[in-house]
């Protein structure tokens, strides 16, 4: 399975709350990836999160940041990571670290709050001799505590283990000394998220003492680092999830995402609502017509996938110069806005496709690759090697010139008859490049390796010059020979019977003689006395 693949489940199984299953399948999915993804690691992290594996937790979001380091979210991660570990001044770190390079970042402020609050709440909440009792005192003040968390659905199944109901009587008689007690056992800190009111499970960084990076796990559908198609990292609230479909560009390239993201502001909603018109019309092939409803949603929100859409829209109707200066647009407009580099590297990919088209091919790989290295995608991938390819043929085919593959023909041959077989060697592989097609070249070379004593590659070029010319009696001739010299006698005979019936049918056995002597001997050899030597 691919990466993708095993992540999809990853997220189907965090979900579903079965955080142990998610890991695995993270954990797959980053053993399959080509290169280090930081979302992987991201999610990881919040699904070791959830299972209280802290620990785990803060040395995949710290992988992530290394991979990306301009990531907020994943700043986030390693704060909500620290917060489990009761690491408040680490965790109010990585959260201004967030705010730094996303100051509209949400989770992150929410974070930085809870942070700052428990510091202020632990600074307030001192007994004598200046240790803090964290407000346990308070917390802790109900003589029906046992019982009141025996009843209660979210304790009832903790108070079973008489370790942990001692331990709670003994927070309640020394709330000082509990303090401790608490930070070492996070079923203590679940029992006084259900005394305040607060699930540490949810998804807001108010009950996020134990499990706060479990707050900015994925969803399937709802978290943005699966959505291609967002200008942004911004959370998205699993109540207005999007859904996409997507078509194709005609010639395989990105697609175009139909979504209903977050609605951010009217402007947004209006904008989206041209944009899936817009879409609407790009199915139809009306171009012209798409064009302008993305123009229009980009009028009313500078949302860059816009402009994306409208590139592809330009590329369809052929107008490869204006694909892309909208894509350079939307690059340009994308990295101030810090927009999901998925976004970029489908603008740079368009790029590489719209030169393609127009022939420029060293363009076109040069913005292939700076996609890759953006967003590392199959298509784009396979467009990269097959234009890389093109190259090379393109230039092989305006290197050959059938009088200069003569001269070389003849070049090697002088050298060949004088005895200096390494120039001989060059000769006839400089004829091969002006002539490839000319079975003379790989068999001349042939020669000329064989009495090099380079029989293996003497015997690819044989094959070489029978494929392109499956009657040419000599190449097989020169193979059979370099097969015996290698003790290669099945082969050997193989091939010149091969060869014995060609020239009967297209030579009339003008070279059965030399055939019939190299068969004879191949047979001799094969059969001699030393070769039966294993019956003594």
């Amino acid at each position: 399975m691919s990466a993708d693949e095993y992540k999809s489940q990853g997220n189907a199984a965090f979900a579903a709350k079965d955080y142990a299953a998610a890991v695995e399948f993270f954990s797959k999915a980053i053993d399959a990836s080509a290169e280090p993804n930081h979302v992987l690691f991201s999610n990881r992290s919040a699904a070791y999160a959830s299972l209280k594996k802290f620990n785990d937790a803060l040395s995949d979001a710290q992988k992530t940041v290394e991979i990306n380091p301009t990531w907020a979210k994943g700043h986030s991660r390693v704060a909500a990571a620290y917060f489990g570990l009761n690491d408040l001044d680490g965790a109010e770190t990585a959260y201004n670290k967030a705010l730094e390079l996303d100051p509209a970042n949400k989770m992150a402020k929410e974070g930085l709050e809870s942070v700052q609050s428990l510091k202020e709440a632990r600074a307030a909440a001192s007994g004598p001799g200046g240790m803090p009792d964290m407000g346990l005192g308070k917390i802790f003040n109900d003589p029906n505590l046992i019982e009141r968390l025996k009843k209660d659905p979210k304790t009832a199944d903790l108070m079973k283990d008489p370790a942990l109901v001692a331990k709670v009587q003994d927070i309640a008689r020394n709330p000082q000394a509990g303090a401790q007690l608490l930070l070492s056992d996070p079923r203590l800190m679940q029992i006084m998220g259900a005394l305040l009111g607060i699930d540490l499970n949810d998804n807001s960084p108010a009950g996020a003492a134990a499990n706060a990076a479990a707050s900015e796990a994925p969803a399937p559908s709802s978290a943005p680092e699966a959505n291609e198609t967002k200008a942004s990292d911004k959370p998205t609230p699993s109540t207005s999830a999007p859904t996409s479909t997507t078509t194709k560009d005609a010639d395989g390239d990105v697609p175009i995402t139909d979504e209903t993201p977050e609605v951010e502001d009217k402007g947004k909603a209006l904008a989206d609502e041209a944009k899936a018109e817009g879409n609407k019309l790009y199915k139809q092939r009306k171009f012209d017509e798409a064009i302008a409803k993305y123009n229009e949603a980009w009028e009313l929100y500078k949302d860059v996938t816009y402009l994306n859409n409208r590139a592809a829209a330009e590329y369809e109707k052929g107008d490869y110069e204006q694909t892309i200066k909208t894509c350079q647009e939307a690059i340009e407009k994308g990295r101030e806005v810090r927009a999901d580099y998925k976004v970029i590297a489908k603008s740079l990919a368009r790029i590489g496709s719209a030169y393609l088209k127009m022939e420029k091919y060293e363009e076109a790989v040069k913005n292939f690759e700076k996609s890759l290295t953006e967003h590392r995608t199959p298509d784009v991938l396979t467009k990269l090697r097959t234009t890389q390819k093109t190259i090379k043929d393109r230039e092989a085919q305006s290197y050959v010139d059938p009088e200069k593959a003569e001269e070389a023909r003849l070049e090697g041959k002088e050298h060949f008859t004088k005895g200096d077989w390494p120039k001989a060697v060059a000769a006839y592989t400089e004829m091969i490049k002006r002539a490839p097609e000319d079975a003379r070249g790989y068999s001349n070379r042939a020669a000329a390796l064989a009495k090099l004593m380079s029989f293996p590659d003497a015997i690819k070029d044989c094959d070489m010059a029978i494929k392109k010319d499956p009657n040419f009696i000599r190449a097989y001739i020169r193979k059979a020979t370099a097969e015996i010299a290698v003790k290669d006698y099945a082969n050997a005979i193989k091939t010149l019977e091969e060869a014995k019936e060609k020239d009967e049918k297209v030579n009339k056995g003008s070279s059965v003689r030399e055939i019939d002597g190299l068969l004879y001997k191949a047979y001799s050899q094969r059969f001699s006395a030393s070769n039966l030597s294993w019956w003594y």
